[in-house]
């Protein structure tokens, strides 16, 4: 980690040990004590320069300086990140503002943002010599870790909520996984998994409380930064669950902002479901609420304990962004725009974000005119039972009816196989063979 200087406790402020993977801060008795990895960014500023990224591979690692891991050849050769960012004017005129972009991690290769934060955590698993990477995850998070475990060789333990989709479970069997579906929560899936990690020394990729996950994740808001250099949005939406991903992508947008890479930062903007919102009360009130009941159709940030809170807010104060709320039919009715409008098929939780841009211009909190980009964090192929609840059904119709011969014509087997009704190599049955 050569341009790390240190990790440091979001509570305290304290510099820590760096954990081997999941690890909060020593010295504070807070379970939400999460950790943040600093680096020297003057040193980084002479190594990272736009001369520099011209002659890189088209990869969040690119920017290997800001990721606490050590170049490695072979790592650095997986597919993952710099995802397009698509005009979507039409999705804006629906949303009430013209001037909309969508960054499409849908496209990463197990079609979702956790690529991002997954790629590191192996990578950094091989280098901690780990025998075996575990996390819990409501699918994303352990598909795409499934996956990259997959290309590095390196043995996966998965733990899945009971309501995991069934789509994201099969990705996880495809890739070799071991999968161990919990009858109950992703909070009881969690605190399974976490009791696993600490039992047999594997390496804990839940994002949550592993600092080195969010750096992986913060490639996204790179990425912005350097895609819309000269054009920059006043506007990043991201959909929230346990905070990482906000978390991520705001610093990632700060650090390009003090390299000089953009000329103004963007404003970023949480969207939490009305149903599970914790974070957004964080953000409102500063402290979490303990009693959090409820749920949404968007699973990937149904999160009731959402442990990187803190980060989340903070991060989002630093860019003076705000929180929003959005329901359930708002975020299915975006689901819908997204596909018809724009073209791309968004997850529940990625729709939430183009959900929150159409609250947000009600609420006025997003000028008709701002330039906004929503990130769309995973693709809706994750999720088909609630595409299809949410899509309706197909029109079910007859096909042609059978033609009758016409009197005195024998019926052609082979007509419109070509210009004459027959196909020039294809015989008949009535053909003798040569």
């Amino acid at each position: 980690m050569r341009f790390v200087t240190q990790l440091t406790c979001v509570v305290c402020g304290k510099p820590a040990e760096p954990p081997v993977s999941a690890g909060t801060c020593p010295a504070c008795d807070d379970p939400f004590a999460v950790l943040d990895v600093e680096y020297d960014m003057d040193k980084v500023a002479k190594s990272l320069t736009p001369d520099a990224l011209a002659n890189r591979p088209l990869t969040h690692w690119r920017y290997h300086e800001l990721l606490p891991v050590e170049p490695d050849e072979v790592a650095f050769s997986w597919p993952v990140g710099w995802t397009p960012i698509i005009e979507t004017p039409r999705l804006g005129e629906w949303a009430g503002t013209p001037r909309l972009r969508l960054k499409d991690d849908g496209r990463n290769p197990t079609a979702s943002f956790k690529d991002r934060a997954s790629s590191v955590a192996v990578l950094h698993a091989l280098r901690a010599c780990a025998e075996r990477i575990a996390c819990a995850s409501t699918g994303n998070a352990a598909s795409s870790l499934a996956g990259y475990a997959a290309m590095a060789g390196l043995p996966a333990t998965i733990f899945v909520p009971q309501a995991a989709p069934e789509p994201k479970v099969a990705q996880l069997l495809i890739y070799g996984a071991d999968v161990r579906r919990v009858r109950g929560t992703y909070a009881q899936a969690y605190d399974l998994c976490s009791a696993e990690c600490d039992a047999h020394g594997w390496y804990n990729r839940n994002c949550a409380i592993n600092p080195y996950l969010v750096e992986g994740k913060k490639t996204a808001g790179l990425e912005i930064a350097e895609q819309t250099a000269g054009r920059e949005p006043d506007w990043v939406v991201v959909s929230v669950g346990d905070g990482c991903t906000i978390a991520g992508i705001a610093k990632g947008l700060i650090q390009m902002k003090q390299l000089g890479f953009i000329a103004t930062l963007p404003r970023v903007l949480g969207v939490q479901a009305a149903g599970m919102d914790p974070v957004a009360h964080a953000f409102e009130s500063g402290e979490l609420p303990t009693d959090v009941t409820g749920a949404t159709v968007a699973d990937s940030i149904d999160v009731p304990v959402p442990r990187n809170w803190r980060k989340a807010v903070k991060a989002v104060k630093q860019t003076d962004g705000t929180f929003i709320r959005v329901t359930d039919d708002e975020i299915t009715d975006a689901m819908k725009a997204t596909g018809r409008l724009a073209g791309i098929f968004a997850e529940p939780a990625a729709a939430a974000a183009v959900a929150g841009v159409k609250r947000a211009r009600t609420e006025g909190i997003i000028t008709q005119y701002a330039d906004t980009l929503a990130v769309i964090t995973g693709n809706g192929l994750k999720d088909i039972k609630t595409a299809m609840a949410t899509a309706g059904k197909p029109k079910e119709v007859d096909p042609l009816p059978n033609e009758e011969p016409k009197p005195n014509e024998e019926p052609n087997p082979t007509a419109g196989e070509g210009a004459s009704g027959t196909h020039p190599t294809r015989r008949t049955r009535s053909e003798p063979r040569p």
